[in-house]
C-alpha cells in the first residue's frame, strides 16, 4: 500500500539541510513543497529543483497553508523562534538538534507543541542511527545483563570547518558542545536507559582564533549506577574515523588526499565575512554546492556507503561488550567474537522519516520528542557549567527510554 506523502517545508537551506536532502529526496513518504532562507540563490535552487514554493521569511512559511510539517533548520539560536512560529501555524515540527540552548526555551516549545496538537520531533541526532538502535535492542533483549560503562570518543577537525561567526560564540549555541556532544548525549543515554543524575566535565577552549569550547571530556552517571565517559576534540589531527574502518560520519569511504582539507580552506579565509562566505558557497545554492545524491540515484552500497556513525562507542555490559560500527555490531562475548551485520541503509536517516512519519500518520508516540531532547540538553548545559564551577552537576529534567 502506497503511503500519505508528508508535504514539507524547509525552515534554513544551510548545511544541516545539505545533509538531510539525500533522504528528503529519496524517501517516497515525503514530498519538499515549500522553503524559506534568506539567501536568494539557496531559494532559486530549491523552486528549480523542486517546484516548491519560495519565502524569504520562516514565518511566511509557516503561514503557508499547504505545509503539513515544517523541518527547522536555522541557526541554533533562532530554534525556538522559528518551532513556535510553525506550532502555533499548528504544523508538525522536525528541528535540527540542539532542541535550543536553554531549558526554558525547551519547556515553551513543548508547551506549544501540547497546545497545537502537533508533534515535534528533535533530529538528526546519531542516536537515529540502526547500529545505536540496534545495540539498544540487544540490550533490552536481557540476555547480556545489564549496561555497566560506555566509553563514547571521536576525533575531527569540526573547528577550523568554515563558520559563521555565531558558530564561534557559545553564548549562540557555537563551539562543540552544542553541535557535538549532543549527538554522544544522545547516543549514550539511549544506550544506559535514558536517566542522567550526574555530570562532571572539563571542557578546552585553546585556540584563540575559534573562541569558543572545541574539546570536552565528560563523565555521566545514570540512574542505577551505570557511567559513560565521553571525549570529543574538534581541534584533532587524528581523523577519528580510522575506528570506524575509515568510512566518515556520514557513512562513505573516505577519499584518499583529504587528510588536512579543512585546515586548507580556512587558510583562503583573512575575515569573518570571507569564512562565512566560503561556507555559504558550500551550502545548498552556492557555487561548491555538491548534491549528496547517490541514494537517490540508486546506486549500490560499496558506492552510497553504510550507516552514519559518531566515532567509537564501547557499551560493557555483564557478560558481553558491545560495539556499533556502520556495518553492524561487534559483540565480544565471554567465548567468540561475532559481527551481527546489518544491510546498508536504503535511504539514508531513514530512520528519521520512520518516527517522523509514524508519528504523524499512525499516531506513534516518537522518541526523540520535545521532553527527551530537553534532557539531552541539560546535560549539554550542565557540561559547560561543570568545567567553569569544576564541580558534579545534577540533573533534574531526565526521561527513561520507555518507548
Amino acid at each position: 500500500m502506497e503511503e500519505r506523502k508528508l508535504r514539507m517545508g524547509v525552515a534554513g537551506l544551510g548545511r544541516a539541510f545539505t545533509l538531510m536532502l539525500p533522504t528528503f529526496a529519496a524517501d517516497p513518504r515525503v514530498e519538499l513543497v515549500a522553503a524559506a532562507d534568506p539567501r536568494v540563490e539557496a531559494t532559486q535552487r530549491f523552486a528549480a529543483d523542486f517546484g516548491g514554493r519560495v519565502y524569504a521569511s520562516v514565518a511566511e512559511l509557516c503561514r503557508d497553508a499547504d505545509v503539513e510539517a515544517v523541518y527547522v533548520a536555522t541557526p541554533h539560536q533562532l530554534h525556538a523562534e522559528h518551532v513556535i512560529l510553525a506550532l502555533e501555524r499548528r504544523k508538525h515540527v522536525l528541528v535540527e538538534k540542539p532542541m535550543a540552548l536553554t531549558l526554558a526555551e525547551c519547556e515553551q516549545m513543548i508547551a506549544a507543541a501540547d497546545r497545537a496538537g502537533a508533534r515535534l520531533i528533535v533530529g538528526h541526532s546519531h542516536s537515529f542511527d540502526r547500529p545505536i538502535r540496534r545495540t539498544r535492542e540487544i540490550i533490552e533483549q536481557g540476555n547480556l545483563g545489564r549496561v555497566r560503562m560506555i566509553s563514547a570518543q571521536y576525533f575531527t577537525d569540526f573547528m577550523y570547518r568554515p563558520r559563521r561567526p555565531e558558530e564561534l560564540v557559545s553564548e549562540h549555541g557555537g563551539g562543540v558542545v552544542f553541535s557535538q556532544a549532543a549527538h554522544q548525549v544522545d547516543i549514550v543515554r539511549l544506550l544506559a536507559g535514558g536517566v542522567v543524575t550526574r555530570v562532571r566535565a572539563v571542557t578546552g577552549a585553546w585556540d584563540e582564533s575559534r573562541p569558543s569550547e572545541g574539546a570536552y571530556v565528560a563523565l555521566l552517571t545514570f540512574d542505577g549506577g551505570a557511567f559513560a565517559s565521553l571525549v570529543y576534540s574538534g581541534y584533532a589531527h587524528f581523523d577519528g574515523d580510522e575506528f570506524c574502518d575509515g568510512l566518515s560520519e556520514l557513512g562513505t569511504a573516505k577519499q584518499a588526499g583529504h587528510y588536512g582539507t579543512a585546515r586548507r580552506n580556512l587558510r583562503r579565509a583573512s575575515s569573518a565575512a570571507e569564512e562565512t562566505a566560503l561556507k555559504n558557497a558550500r551550502n545548498y545554492g552556492g557555487r561548491d554546492y555538491v548534491p549528496q545524491s547517490a541514494h537517490a540515484a540508486g546506486q549500490s552500497a560499496e558506492r552510497t556507503g553504510w550507516h552514519e556513525h559518531f566515532g567509537s562507542v564501547l557499551v560493557s555490559c555483564d557478560r558481553a561488550d558491545l560495539r556499533p560500527l556502520p556495518t553492524g555490531v561487534m559483540i565480544y562475548g565471554d567465548e567468540e567474537v561475532a559481527l551481527e551485520a546489518l544491510p546498508p541503509p536504503r535511504i539514508p536517516r531513514i530512520e528519521v522519516i520512520d518516527e517522523l512519519h509514524d508519528s504523524i500518520v499512525r499516531g506513534r508516540a516518537p522518541l526523540h520528542d520535545g521532553r527527551w531532547a530537553m534532557g539531552t540538553l541539560e546535560v549539554c548545559l550542565a557540561m559547560v557549567r561543570s568545567a567553569r564551577e569544576q564541580r558534579d552537576i545534577e540533573l533534574d529534567h531526565q526521561f527513561a527510554v520507555n518507548r
